[in-house]
């Protein structure tokens, strides 16, 4: 085993990773799905049936909206009952296609062909004809990725089997079920950048990972699995390239601009079937956890489901514990949700069920001058100093300290012992820097 690596900064939360013991279990089709047309980062997709069509699982429901955008496919078979906005996780209404379950429809099949053999352009094309997107939690295009500026060689990619955030264990079990899968996704990847190594980065918390890579990866010279110590927020982009390849990404810049392309494990997957099998994304593996659910574990769901739906076909909730928060995603970087009659989307990793003692929430106090926050920060921000100045309005002087470059990983606030809503601050922070910048820009006129 390779030396374990690091970044700086950063913090070590309770891992809480009951689930990973738990196998991936395959859950029923749900008779309804909810298909928002925005589950990624850029234009939303363009809805492309009415109500009453017929439509087959696989099918294009929304096609993508421009070049930075992701169609959207029929998780399930049957008809469009509905077409509007309904409630999006991240809260307030967004357009979606519903459709009900024809109970006789039979699930497509589907053949598989080497992907390898096929050409670049084969290969992006079916990974962009899939819907693919980021499905670490950031859900970039993925074929935008994939397609860097003929200018910027992209010597690694490196795939995140971190799964840094506390309580979720969906990556680890696909990196011990779907080993193979991935390393084929990673080779994918590689030929599509031409990319001569190729990295899978692994905590130190998921041993078994490491040693299932190591063993599969001895006959590949050029792929190597990393052990990386285990600290929030490894997973981060600019963390993992630091902690694999020791490179340092410029303010203001991309992983391209220093020769990398970081892909999740998840992804890997999703990306052989696309190629492979041509198969669209139609499914994930998401975490339930929390101390109020009755079957914990990892479970294979259609995108769509509605979080009440998928509980209740894990087994539900337990009835002695109330409910007093549902988190998507992880505890540091997920959000709380409002209703539980709201989808799973393609960004979903984890759905936490906490009761009020785990979700309680300290009282706010001044804050202490303490530099906790700014050596918890792994990007060496400064964020008592922003809230300052974000408070006061004074978006210049926080554009000046950095506050894009922000992650919202939470470390600063989760290390706070005033309980500061710093990561609130930040996200109000960043959209006004942006609006600032923008009117800046316009005010200069064409170049």
């Amino acid at each position: 085993m390779l030396e374990p690596k690091s970044f700086a900064g950063g913090l070590h939360p309770p891992e809480m990773k009951l689930t990973s013991e738990k196998a991936i279990q395959t859950l029923p089709l749900p008779d309804r799905v909810v298909l928002h047309v925005s589950q990624h980062i850029g234009a939303p997709a363009k809805p492309t049936h009415k109500i009453t069509d017929k439509i087959n699982c696989g099918d294009v429901v929304a096609e993508a909206g421009g070049y930075v955008s992701a169609p959207v496919h029929a998780t399930i078979s049957g008809a469009v009952i509905g077409l509007g906005n309904f409630m999006h996780p991240f809260g307030g209404p967004s357009p979606a296609v519903v459709i009900e379950r024809d109970q006789a429809a039979v699930e497509p099949s589907y053949s598989y062909e080497n992907g390898l053999e096929l050409s670049v352009e084969e290969i992006k094309k079916r990974i962009q004809d899939s819907g693919m997107v980021g499905l670490g939690g950031a859900t970039f295009p993925t074929h935008v990725k994939l397609s860097p500026p003929e200018t910027k060689t992209i010597d690694t990619v490196i795939l995140n089997g971190v799964e840094c955030e506390p309580a979720l264990t969906s990556d680890h079990r696909l990196m011990l079920e779907e080993t193979d899968k991935i390393i084929n996704g990673l080779q994918l990847i590689m030929k599509v950048l031409n990319a001569k190594a190729g990295i899978i980065g692994i905590e130190m918390n998921k041993p078994d990972a490491i040693a299932v890579f190591e063993e599969k990866l001895k006959s590949h010279s050029n792929l190597t699995a990393q052990p990386l110590t285990v600290k929030y927020p490894q997973g981060g982009e600019k963390q993992l390239i630091y902690a694999c390849l020791g490179r340092e990404i410029p303010s203001g810049k991309l992983p391209m601009d220093v020769g990398v392309v970081v892909q999740n494990v998840a992804t890997a997957a999703a990306i052989a079937d696309a190629v492979n099998l041509r198969r669209p994304l139609l499914e994930r593996v998401v975490t339930l956890a929390g101390n109020c659910v009755v079957n914990p574990g990892n479970y294979r769901v259609r995108i769509g489901t509605t979080v009440a739906d998928f509980i209740q076909m894990t087994g539900g909730l337990k009835k002695d514990i109330p409910v007093k928060k549902v988190i998507m995603g992880g505890p540091m970087m997920g959000f709380a949700l409002f209703d539980l009659n709201i989808p799973i989307i393609k960004g979903t990793s984890g759905i936490l069920c906490w009761d009020s003692e785990e979700a309680a929430n300290p009282n706010t106090t001044a804050c202490l001058r303490c530099g906790s926050c700014i050596r918890a920060c792994p990007m060496g921000l400064l964020p008592q100093k922003m809230k300052q100045l974000i408070d006061h309005r004074k978006w210049d002087k926080v554009d000046e300290i950095g506050m894009l470059d922000c992650i919202e990983c939470g470390c600063c606030a989760y290390s706070c012992p005033s309980a500061l809503p710093l990561i609130q601050s930040f996200k109000l922070g960043k959209k006004n820097v942006m609006a600032e910048r923008k009117k800046a820009t316009a005010k200069k006129g064409p170049q």
